[in-house]
């Protein structure tokens, strides 16, 4: 039988869903320094990746882990770390995780799209991280599901 077929209208936002990842070890987690994709570039971001059509998030940043960084991540190690609505280039959803343990060293896997791996500690990140990682931190250690971030505060 035939995979159902998506009907979209043109009412609603249809927003692209990223899925993050916090590799943490001991008191660091690991940031990768972005290149060549036009956002962020030069700035240091987390292991992440955009979910793919029929993809779920904990699919997407198992397979982006793999891809990025050349490492095994077991799903059942992953921990939901929240929500985040965002508005960047265009509006967004990312869903964050955090791992603390998995199989091999992390390297780059793709230079085109990484310059460098960085290990810092969360609580105090370089001044050239993405701006919404410390959030994204904050309230992953806060277990606070859902975050707005980067929208101008609507008057009521």
């Amino acid at each position: 039988m035939p995979a159902p077929q998506y009907r979209f209208d043109t009412k609603h936002h249809r927003f692209p869903v990223a899925a993050h990842v916090f590799l943490v070890k001991e008191k660091e987690c690991l940031l990768m320094r972005r290149a060549g994709s036009g956002y962020g570039d030069g700035l240091l971001g987390l292991p992440a990746g955009h979910v793919d059509l029929g993809e779920t998030p904990t699919e997407c940043a198992v397979r982006e882990i793999a891809e990025e960084l050349g490492i095994a991540l077991d799903p059942a190690r992953l921990r939901p770390g929240g929500t985040m609505l965002r508005n960047s280039q265009e509006p967004r959803v990312d869903v964050f995780f955090t791992a603390r343990s998995w199989d091999g060293t992390p390297e780059i896997r793709e230079p085109r799209k990484c310059t460098q791996l960085v290990w810092a500690d969360p609580q105090r990140l370089p001044d050239d991280a993405l701006d919404f990682i410390g959030q994204a931190w904050h309230d992953a250690q806060h277990g606070i599901p859902l975050r707005e971030f980067g929208f101008a505060s609507v008057s009521a």
